[in-house]
């Protein structure tokens, strides 16, 4: 069982009882534009789901944690590393803060630190990677901290309100 630890926050894989926190973000609609979710998700599947996430990264090709609170149980968010490629030595990664009133406070940095951190020295990854919306500052802020960045513009990527947006592709090399 994986976690990792920071200052406020720390890492943990997720649990049977993190079936209603998993089913709230797979159907809110507003965070389907990050997830690239274009469906509901039944609790029936989230619990499939749950129940076959000890899998390991290497037969599974993601892992997503949840981001808890120091001295609580409670999720407040996920990460995930996905698309997990041994072979080349990458992943993507990608981060949701459930509530509004959790973000802005440095937990997701923390824990995007936490996973990058993990995936190079843990995993021996080479690179990561993460699909950005262009109008999605704050994530791209986040992603920047870290040294991602924009290696493309993928035009009219993603549509959103009838609407088409730009995403961004940022990676992240790690420097041994």
């Amino acid at each position: 069982m994986i976690t990792l630890t920071g200052d406020t926050i720390y890492l943990r894989a997720l649990e049977p009882e993190d079936l209603e926190f998993v089913y709230a973000i797979e159907n809110d609609e507003n965070i389907w534009e990050v997830s690239n979710t274009q469906t509901p998700y039944s609790r029936f599947l989230i619990r499939q789901y749950l129940e076959n996430a000890q899998q390991d990264i290497y037969e599974a090709k993601q892992l997503r944690l949840a981001i808890c609170r120091s001295g609580s149980f409670e999720a407040i968010g996920l990460i995930d590393l996905f698309d997990f490629d041994p072979r080349n030595q990458r992943a993507g990664i990608g981060i949701v803060i459930k509530n509004n009133e959790n973000r802005n406070q440095g937990m997701g940095k923390e824990a995007l630190g936490l996973l990058i951190d993990y995936a190079f020295r843990q995993l021996q990854l080479h690179q990561l990677y993460a699909n950005i919306s262009q109008e999605n500052a704050a994530s791209i802020k986040l992603f920047t901290t870290f040294g991602f960045r924009c290696i493309g513009v993928k035009k009219d990527w993603m549509r959103s309100q009838h609407q088409f947006t730009d995403e961004g592709m940022y990676q992240l090399i790690h420097q041994s």
